[in-house]
């Protein structure tokens, strides 16, 4: 089994918060406000205000050419977001109930990633009680919070850490209040313990009975301070997520496991091309007589059939006959596409100066971005009003768009959001929704509409091709220039971020390159003293189905970086460990890189066709940094695994991140894991391929995402623990680039060849024979006991 770990704490080199230091932001300095909302029972508010900026860290190295500060550096995408989430902090509240619970209904979507254990343990901090104590369910959309109900970029502890802390603390501050004037005791010789007040001579009184004391009949703000970081008892300790059991024993309920009256399975038959749309169907009432089969309509994307069973329905979706109008990239393949995109690439500004020029360009080939859970939606559209469920992350701009979809007003539209099976960012769109709520409104009857693994492959939402050229001047021992350029496909941003306003605005001309081009500056840093310093977006709007598949932008450009960082490196006659530490930023960036490199016993002697790859990357108020072995060697490579995609093999993945504050370390760890996952995929095997208007891969038993043959035999997580950050950074999505970039330098320190395209496999042959486009779904499988041996 891989070996995971948490690493002890490193010397601190700086002061932790003391009993003054309240908040998480610049601490010292001054006290939250939170408010008491006017209640029969306790209902205590997020915080109101701005926070403080943290200070920054000293420069690291003292190289030749320092660069200047890049905008993530000083406002990156974490603080975008959490200042649009500030106006309505004060609407997420933590309540006391009379029978002594604690629930809270957190505006996000959890698709896995473990947030309802970690608001869980929040509030269970600054409350005194054991996080299964506290109710965290998931909000309906909720269009008065604007831009606070986007699941995304992951923001979710960033945003939501301190106003949850403020509500909870503030919470138990009144039931204690409550419990000093029912005791005839002074507050500060109480403790809140276990959902009870504890007395100075023992007596306790349970939540339940001093809620409606410590209830307010007006709402009031209230001052509030938080408990102090070093008296921590619950965050930072690893829990293990409030579901597992749940998931491992098969009573998770998702959104296809919902038993919503009259909501029949409903599948859609989708065109051979991508984006295709009906037009005739020849034997729509033959299919309407066929077993199980309640309804056939045609609808914008294709033609809907509900039945008794998804068995029945898919049958019926596989005997219709369809004539189809032209996809929107009909006879477009991996070259024209890449030929496209290469026009669109914006030109360096640095001249090409000879011997002391680095330069590479690399292309990074279309990757599903389907997760476990494909999508799936429960609509109930009745005559002036709709009931929908569906895991979504953006829920308010769905509800809003669904309302457009039916022409009715959004507030007779309620979206409720279910847990969901996994998401990689793509349940940022809500397609089966819009779906969903278009079926049901035609048929007049409740549908659950699923849409088959081929859907997601075929017409679901990917990662964009994409290219990233790469030029660095070498002036001595200092790096004069170093410049990239990113050119895509175009990413989706639609729906904005998470609300009305900005999904219009993105559909506006250029408004989504608009979007794109905000999220990548406010993301994209190079992290190296590399003199004059440059980062550009362009992409080209070519009708794809794209989205910002997990990390968006970082994998892609953190891979091209990477190498060129090791080519740099290599014209320097310099060791690619010893280099980036001499070049890099800030301490606390150097100390992780200095760290991997220790633990993984950087530079150890290998043998010939295998190698380390060393890569680092800051996002997410984060630093990561990976070392990779790979085994390149003939006997590896040339593997036979019966239909598989086999190749170079990376054995042993050591990964040092500094997240900040950690709340979950457990989770941390996981995420950290599925994210390395990822990357050895997207690295090495994971990639669709574009042929005559639609992708080939129609099923994860033909797209080649990380298998249990290409997994390393060992991963060593290490999570900074006592970390100099203040505050929580993300983790959703901080395991994949720093891994990638380390998987590439380590292929080519290996092979002695730099590659220029990803997934490295990409242009090997299929080791499978496409299945047909017509029928849409493929049968499924009945040989599978033959293939485990």
């Amino acid at each position: 089994m891989p070996n995971h770990r948490i690493a002890p704490a490193p010397p601190r080199r700086r002061h932790r918060p003391t009993r003054a230091d309240v908040g998480p932001a610049d601490q010292g300095r001054r006290r939250f406000l939170g408010l008491v909302v006017a209640a029969p029972v306790l209902v205590a508010a997020a915080e109101i205000g701005r926070q403080t900026i943290f200070d920054s860290v000293p420069n690291a190295s003292a190289a030749a050419l320092p660069s200047e500060p890049q905008t993530p550096e000083l406002y990156d995408l974490l603080d975008a977001l959490r200042d649009a989430a500030r106006p309505t902090a004060n609407l997420i509240q933590v309540k006391v109930d009379r029978d002594g619970s604690v629930s809270f209904e957190l505006p996000r979507s959890d698709n896995g990633q473990g947030i309802i254990t970690s608001t869980q343990m929040i509030i269970a901090e600054e409350m005194g009680i054991d996080p299964d104590q506290v109710n965290v369910t998931l909000a309906d959309a909720r269009p008065e919070l604007v831009f606070n109900q986007l699941t995304g970029g992951s923001n979710t502890t960033f945003t939501t850490f301190t106003p949850i802390r403020v509500a909870a603390a503030l919470a138990a501050g009144r039931l204690l209040d409550a419990a000093a004037a029912e005791l005839g005791q002074e507050s500060s010789v109480l403790t809140s313990r276990g959902g009870a007040i504890i007395g100075q001579n023992g007596e306790s009184l349970p939540f339940g009975e001093l809620t409606e004391a410590a209830a307010s009949p007006v709402t009031e703000a209230v001052e509030v301070a938080l408990k102090p970081r070093e008296e921590f008892t619950v965050i930072g300790t690893s829990r293990t997520k409030s579901d597992a059991r749940a998931m491992v024993t098969g009573k998770k309920k998702f959104v296809t496991d919902l038993q919503v009256p009259d909501a029949l399975p409903t599948v859609i038959c989708r065109a051979p091309d991508l984006n295709g749309s009906p037009d005739d169907v020849e034997n729509l009432d033959e299919v309407r007589t066929m077993p199980g089969v309640t309804d056939v309509v045609q609808v914008s994307t294709g033609v809907a059939v509900r039945a008794r069973t998804f068995g029945q329905a898919v049958d019926a979706v596989n005997a219709l006959r369809v004539s189809w109008e032209g996809g929107t990239v009909a006879g477009e393949d991996d070259d024209s596409v890449l030929a496209q995109v290469r026009g669109g690439e914006l030109p360096l500004a640095v001249p090409d100066v000879g011997g002391n020029t680095v330069e590479g360009e690399f292309t990074f080939y279309f990757r599903s971005g389907s997760p476990l859970e494909t999508n799936a939606a429960i609509a109930d559209v009745r005559e002036d009003s709709a009931e929908i469920w569906s895991p979504c992350k953006n829920p308010i701009a769905a509800q809003a768009e669904i309302a457009r979809k039916l022409d009715m007003p959004q507030s007779a539209v309620t979206f409720r959001v279910p847990e969901g099976g996994g998401s990689f960012g793509r349940k940022l769109f809500f397609d089966a929704a819009l779906e969903a709520a278009e079926v049901s409104q035609e048929m007049g009857k409740p549908v659950k509409l699923m849409w088959t693994r081929a859907d997601d492959s075929r017409q679901g939402r990917t990662h964009p091709l994409c290219t990233s050229r790469v030029r660095a001047v070498v002036a001595g021992d200092a790096v004069a220039s170093f410049e990239l350029r990113h050119t895509s496909v175009a990413t989706e941003v639609n729906p904005g971020l998470g609300e009305p306003i900005t999904a219009a605005a993105v559909k506006a001309p250029l408004g989504n390159l608009t979007l794109s081009e905000s999220v990548f500056e406010l993301t994209q840093v190079t992290p190296y003293n590399f003199g004059a310093n440059t980062r550009l977006l362009n992409e080209v709007e070519m009708g794809f189905n794209t989205s910002s598949t997990r990390n968006i932008y970082s994998p892609d450009v953190a891979t091209a970086r990477e190498l060129m960082v090791d080519k740099i490196a290599e014209a320097m006659g310099k060791d690619p460990y010893e280099f980036r530490s001499e070049f890099i930023k800030l301490d606390r960036w150097k100390n992780v890189l200095d760290r991997v490199a220790e633990e993984a016993d950087w530079g150890k002697s290998m043998p010939e066709g295998t190698a380390q790859g060393i890569a680092f990357h800051t996002e997410y108020k984060g630093a990561a940094a990976a070392v990779v072995e790979i085994d390149c060697r003939p006997e590896t490579v040339n593997r036979q695994i019966r239909s598989a995609r086999t190749g170079p093999r990376v054995t042993k993945v050591t990964y040092v991140v500094d997240i900040g504050i950690v709340v979950n370390p457990r989770g941390v760890k996981a995420q950290m894991q599925g994210g390395i996952m990822d990357a050895i995929g997207n690295t090495l095997t994971a990639g669709l391929h574009l042929r005559d208007g639609h992708f080939v891969e129609a099923s994860w038993d033909n797209y080649f995402y990380t298998r249990q043959w290409n997994t390393p035999d060992e991963i060593d997580v290490i999570v900074i623990e006592d970390s100099e950050a203040p505050e929580p950074g993300g983790v959703g999505e901080f395991g994949v680039a720093a891994t990638s970039g380390a998987i590439a330098c380590a292929y080519a320190r290996a092979t002695g060849t730099t590659p220029e395209y990803f997934p490295i496999l990409h242009k090997e042959p299929l080791p499978f024979e496409p299945y047909p486009t017509v029928p849409p779904i493929p049968p499924s499988p009945t040989d599978g006991l033959e293939k485990t041996t």
